[in-house]
């Protein structure tokens, strides 16, 4: 459903779900066990495939909103200098500020990333800027293949071993992300409360599709 994307391929170390995209038919490539991120696991298939811009769609963002995702592709589209690019939404639940579980992120005025934290960023001292903004990093990215090639040669940084996000490894090295203000609501499922939740809205939605259709 997304505009720019021309093939979607999926990526996996499991054979479980390896066997499980063949029995729905899906293109499906099964990699190395060994990766440190999912951005090493894309940059193992994007050497055997000849597209200009690879997009990383994780599996934990399994409601994803397609215009998200056009949304991410277009500055690279638009400046072939840019290496890297993702999304980041403002936080409107106050609870998420201080939630490990959710990315922060903050940019220049250009939109380039500072950098992304599990911490609360910016730290507000006092009465100093209290109405800033904080926004949270959705966990989509796109590639320029040739940046991506070179990604797992980078060396791992103290920073993205502290905080174990592997965007780090691009800042630590010197390269820049183009970060994109989005309206998507990250539905992420990282623990079990989240698979429930997720489960409940693709109930609903097929109920949807059922009483239209």
């Amino acid at each position: 459903m997304a505009r720019y994307l021309t093939s979607v391929l999926i990526a996996t170390d499991d054979e479980r779900i390896y066997q499980e995209a063949r029995r729905f038919g899906a293109p499906v490539s099964m990699t190395r066990a060994d990766h440190l991120s999912g951005t090493d696991r894309v940059a193992e298939v994007a050497a055997s495939e000849n597209a200009d811009l690879v997009v990383n769609i994780q599996g934990d963002e399994p409601l994803i909103d397609p215009a998200a995702i056009d949304t991410a592709l277009l500055p690279l589209l638009d400046d072939p200098a840019i290496p890297m690019g993702t999304l980041k939404k403002r936080i409107e639940d106050p609870r998420e500020i201080d939630d490990p579980n959710v990315v922060k992120v903050v940019t220049d005025g250009h939109g380039r990333a500072l950098y992304f934290s599990r911490s609360t960023i910016p730290y507000v001292r006092g009465e100093a800027g209290g109405a800033v903004p904080y926004f949270k990093h959705i966990g989509l990215y796109v590639y320029r293949r040739d940046f991506l090639l070179r990604y797992s040669d980078l060396p791992v940084g103290p920073l993205e071993k502290a905080e174990r996000l592997e965007q780090l490894r691009a800042l630590e090295n010197g390269y820049e992300i183009q970060v994109v203000e989005t309206e998507y609501e990250s539905v992420g499922v990282d623990t079990p409360e989240d698979l429930e939740r997720v489960s409940r809205l693709f109930e609903a939605s097929l109920r949807g599709v059922k009483s239209y259709g």
